[in-house]
C-alpha cells in the first residue's frame, strides 16, 4: 500500500510539476514580452538582480547556457538598456555585467499582483508545510540546473 501510494504521489508530482512549469514559462514569457525581451533574458535579469553584478562566465554557469549564447544575450540586453558592461573593480582584465536599476524598476509592476496572489495562496499552508515546499524546491532547482548544464555542454 505504501509503495503504491508513493508511486501515485510521484506520478501526480510529475503531472503537477509539468503543469507548473508550463504556466511559469508562459508567465515569464508574457512579462518579458511586455518589455521586448524573451524569457531567458528576463530570467537572466533576475539572476543579476538577486546576485549583483556578474561576469559573462558567471552567467553562463548560472543559466547553463553556452558562453557564446550568453554573449549574444548580453549584447541584446545592453542594446535595450537593461544592463551595462563595466570594468571589474579589482581586475581590469575582467568585465562585469550590472543592471540598469531604473529600467529594471519598469518590470516590478508586473510582479506586484502575482506576489499578492502568492501570499494569499500560502495562507492555507502551515509554516512546516511551507518549509517542506521550500526544501523541495531547493532540491529540484539544483537538479534542474544540473540537467540544463548537461544539455548545453
Amino acid at each position: 500500500m505504501t509503495d503504491e501510494r508513493r508511486a501515485a504521489a510521484l506520478d501526480r508530482l510529475m503531472t503537477v510539476g509539468r503543469q507548473h512549469s508550463a504556466v511559469t514559462v508562459m508567465f515569464h514569457s508574457a512579462i518579458a514580452a511586455k518589455q521586448g525581451l524573451n524569457a531567458t533574458e528576463e530570467k537572466t535579469l533576475d539572476f543579476l538582480q538577486r546576485k549583483g553584478p556578474l561576469t559573462a562566465k558567471d552567467l553562463a554557469e548560472l543559466t547553463g547556457l553556452a558562453p557564446a549564447s550568453v554573449t549574444g544575450m548580453l549584447d541584446r540586453l545592453e542594446a535595450k538598456g537593461f544592463v551595462r558592461r563595466v570594468k571589474h573593480p579589482t581586475d581590469k582584465r575582467r568585465v562585469l555585467v550590472e543592471l540598469n536599476e531604473s529600467k529594471i524598476a519598469e518590470l516590478a509592476v508586473f510582479f506586484e499582483d502575482w506576489a499578492r496572489d502568492i501570499v494569499a495562496a500560502c495562507e492555507g499552508f502551515s509554516t512546516q508545510e511551507l518549509e517542506s515546499v521550500n526544501r523541495f524546491l531547493e532540491v529540484m532547482t539544483e537538479a534542474q540546473r544540473k540537467a540544463t548544464a548537461r544539455l548545453t555542454e
